[in-house]
């Protein structure tokens, strides 16, 4: 009883200091000094003080701002137009056209950064200018972004899979292998889409460029060269063994600056800008990172985690409504929890239950991923809102109507993982 009064409490002080416009970082920091002052015994201060220090100094988050200044430097070049001239003429033939190269580029971007709010920050900052220049609608830009942006969670390499696989005691290279599938079919959906909107709403896409022939499209192709190389070498040194994400990230930046020079657009006014560009950026998504660390660690010492995970396996349900279930607990949960603290939370209580129940592991760990991805597109702290809104200066409830569609996409993901489980496991068993 004492748990569901703290939840409702904690609920009605997140939506006053959010609807009086204190910053989402600060406001999961109140509220979690709420929660630990009123319905804990530990001192608020200090368990604040530990967990934005572990929060901010870990250094797998590093990789994070790098990624992020990566797409600055890319942004203050002629590479986003390049990219853009590479591949229109083989999207522009596509219902919806070049809004294609939101799910494209978020795809590619994955497979480098492991991190959604990463793939988000530079695909945008690439795409967003380019596509506006086009003359395509605001809704479609932000959607066909915030959408595609969240399979950096699943595409390996993946952070949130390395949480999973050690908290489940699972092959890290069998869940990588198990994520490729599923993010490519999500990529097609997320296409899918598109091409049906604008099949519906042909007034709303601008006119395509005039059509090529193919060893046209090919001679145009020499523009993406310059991108593909960079996005090979940071790659091929994750999959190679030579560098961590983070390195991979410091290759990045360092290869970005190269081409960057290499063009003639590196001085430095635009070094500087692209910097503190990176660098305000960061700034906003560290202080959610750190607010959320700190409200996770509140959440665990209230046991509103622990006490729903039990509930949940206190009803007995049959494999498909426990399914239907936590999928709906994760998404509640998560909306409030970054996704590493959703699993370390919960798992000691989730894992058993579904083991009791038949289900695979290797399986439960991508859709556990998927209904993660689903909370960075929904209010009020999905992280891929916040980085649109500050890259847009759109509101977080429009940002979240226009990501809808995609959310919805998402979760026939799920139903079509129920019924077809070896997209999961297929590529884990040939290993």
């Amino acid at each position: 009883m004492s748990e569901i009064f703290a939840s409702v409490m904690l609920m009605v002080v997140l939506l006053v200091l959010l609807s009086g416009g204190v910053w989402v970082g600060l406001t999961l920091a109140g509220v979690a000094w709420f929660g630990m002052a009123f319905f804990t015994a530990r001192a608020a201060g200090d368990a604040m003080a530990i967990s934005i220090w572990g929060a901010s100094s870990s250094w797998t988050l590093t990789a994070l701002p790098l990624f992020v200044w990566m797409g600055e430097i890319l942004y203050r070049t002629n590479l986003s137009e390049s990219m853009f001239r590479g591949l229109a003429p083989w999207v522009n033939a596509l219902p919806g056209r070049l809004l294609h190269t939101n799910v494209i580029g978020c795809t590619i971007f994955a497979s480098v950064s492991g991190s959604s709010a990463a793939t988000c920050a530079t695909v945008g900052k690439m795409n967003v200018p380019e596509l506006r220049k086009r003359g395509y609608t605001e809704a479609q830009i932000i959607g066909s972004l915030g959408g595609p942006a969240t399979l950096g969670l699943l595409i390996p390499p993946s952070i949130i899979l390395i949480v999973y696989g050690v908290s489940a005691e699972l092959s890290i290279s069998k869940l990588f292998m198990a994520g490729v599938l599923p993010g490519l079919m999500l990529a097609v959906l997320f296409s899918g889409w598109i091409m049906v909107w604008a099949l519906l709403n042909p007034d709303k896409v601008p006119k395509s460029d005039k059509q090529l022939s193919f060893m046209e499209k090919i001679h145009e192709a020499r523009h993406l060269i310059p991108v593909v190389l960079l996005i090979v070498s940071v790659i091929a040194s994750i999959y190679s063994g030579i560098a961590t994400a983070t390195e991979a990230a410091a290759i990045g930046v360092v290869g970005a600056l190269v081409l960057s020079a290499w063009q003639g657009a590196l001085t430095w006014d635009s070094f500087k800008a692209s910097l503190f560009g990176a660098t305000r950026l960061y700034c906003m998504i560290a202080l959610i990172l750190a607010g959320a660390a700190f409200m996770t660690l509140a959440m665990g010492y209230i046991g509103l985690p622990r006490q729903l995970a039990e509930f949940v396996g206190s009803l007995n349900l049959s494999p498909g409504m426990l399914i239907i279930v936590l999928g709906l607990f994760y998404i509640v949960i998560s909306c409030f929890l970054d996704g590493i603290s959703t699993i370390v939370l919960t798992m000691s209580v989730v894992l058993p239950i579904i083991q009791a129940a038949g289900i695979d592991p290797l399986w439960f760990g991508i859709f556990l991923v998927i209904t993660v991805e689903t909370a960075q597109i929904t209010p009020p702290v999905g992280f891929n809102l916040f980085v649109l809104q500050s890259m847009t200066g759109k509101q977080i409830t429009y940002i979240a109507k226009v990501c809808a569609p995609y959310f919805l996409l998402m979760v026939l993901a799920l139903v079509i993982l129920w019924f077809f489980p070896s997209i999961v496991t297929a590529l884990p068993q040939n290993m």
